[in-house]
């Protein structure tokens, strides 16, 4: 009796044994299809809106920040020149040029065809927390929640304009991408043109009114000090002719004078905005590609840009504990969405168009950057990236079948 017995146990065992193993590997595979799944997936979460208190967060994370400054003050403890590459150099990468001059005319495109649109569809504007809506009527969702704002959270809409879809972020023109930072006592002196702009110019865009210095022999790093062994500057270049003494007061809007001999082709709405959609993105591709070589500084607290290696010196920063900096900027690596922001609104199905969002289905809607709200209700197809924001899968169900929904 005892053998059969041992066999039975023997034989169950077995199957057991099979059915982990088959469950195992099931599962491993399930977990790597999932992570693939994860990497491919598109865009889904809603932009969390950080607190006052709270810091951006990092792009290269603080312990290996940590280990490239402690590598970098070990070599400069040891005497020896090291060959810097453009544009560390003060060269331009020559590769990056055409980038440069793309993304300058996409510039232009995006704010000429969103300035077309937005003369056929409404743009609201909250008078008091700022918040953007795109298509009439506005939304009613109760999420001004500002200091001032009305006791039940409701917005105060007003009629926005260009530039509330398109926020403009400014930065300082620096002559010298490799020379000192921009002072205190000169921030009234140099001008501030946009980042976008400002990144262009220092990756080889030539402007008249915004003169850079063009280095023809590479500079060298000695024990970690940039020496520049160019005697002179060319005699068409001279250093501070691009600060005037009223710069700072006397702004022309350079965007606006560029749009006035850019003609898009299409005439129709629909035209505009697959083309200003088609801008969008490779505005932002173009200037992603560009500021993984040239750098990019953004405070951790405020929204300040600079463009360049290093941030400017001005006492300017009003954010989280800015009296024990100074007023001074926390300086961090930006990202594109800093030198580029999306404003990101409440999307409007075509078949809601013409009723108003309502607080209690907002977890039913869905967001988008408002530039792309304004090109989707024109006509224009939404790129992949941000379908899962749309949340167009989901039924929005009627105020009275609330209750009803699973």
């Amino acid at each position: 009796m005892l053998p059969r017995h041992t066999r039975i146990i023997t034989k169950l065992g077995g199957a057991v044994l099979r059915n982990y193993c088959t469950t195992s590997v099931l599962g491993n595979q399930l977990k790597r299809l999932r992570g693939f799944h994860a990497i491919r997936q598109t865009c889904t979460e809603f932009p969390r809106k950080l607190k006052k208190t709270e810091r951006k967060p990092w792009v290269t994370k603080v312990n290996e920040l940590k280990r490239i400054g402690r590598a970098e003050r070990k070599e400069r403890q040891i005497v020896r020149e090291r060959i810097l590459q453009p544009p560390e150099n003060g060269l331009l990468v020559k590769e990056l040029i055409p980038v440069a001059h793309q993304v300058n005319a996409d510039r232009i495109k995006l704010f000429t065809c969103v300035s077309k649109v937005a003369q056929s569809i409404v743009i609201y504007s909250c008078g008091v927390c700022g918040e953007v809506h795109i298509g009439h009527p506005p939304h009613k969702i109760r999420t001004c929640n500002v200091m001032g704002s009305a006791s039940n959270k409701e917005h105060c809409w007003k009629r926005g304009d260009v530039e509330h879809v398109l926020p403009l972020v400014e930065s300082f023109h620096i002559y010298d991408r490799m020379g000192r930072a921009v002072s205190h006592n000169e921030r009234l002196q140099v001008d501030r043109i946009p980042a976008i702009l400002e990144l262009c110019v220092q990756a080889g865009i030539d402007l008249p009114e915004y003169p850079t210095r063009r280095r023809a022999f590479p500079a060298y790093s000695i024990s970690g000090r940039v020496v520049d062994f160019e005697k002179r500057f060319p005699k068409e270049d001279a250093p501070g002719t691009d600060i005037y003494d009223c710069g700072f007061w006397q702004k022309i809007n350079k965007i606006s004078e560029d749009n006035k001999y850019v003609d898009t082709q299409p005439c129709h709405l629909q035209g505009i905005a697959v083309s200003g959609m088609e801008a969008w993105e490779r505005l932002r591709s173009g200037a992603s590609r560009l500021m993984q070589k040239y750098a990019v500084q953004t405070c951790g607290y405020c929204p300040e840009v600079q463009v360049g290696p290093k941030g400017h010196r001005v006492r300017n920063c009003q954010a989280y504990k800015h009296q024990m900096r100074d007023g001074q900027h926390d300086w961090q690596e930006a990202t594109i969405n800093d030198v580029v922001p999306p404003v990101y609104v409440w999307h409007v199905r075509y078949q809601q168009s013409e009723k108003s969002l309502v607080n209690d289905l907002k977890k039913y809607y869905g967001m988008l950057p408002a530039v792309v709200e304004l090109f989707a209700q024109a006509g224009a197809s939404v790129p992949n990236y941000y379908v899962g924001m749309m949340r167009e899968d989901v039924a929005v169900p009627q105020l009275d079948e609330e209750k009803l929904v699973v």
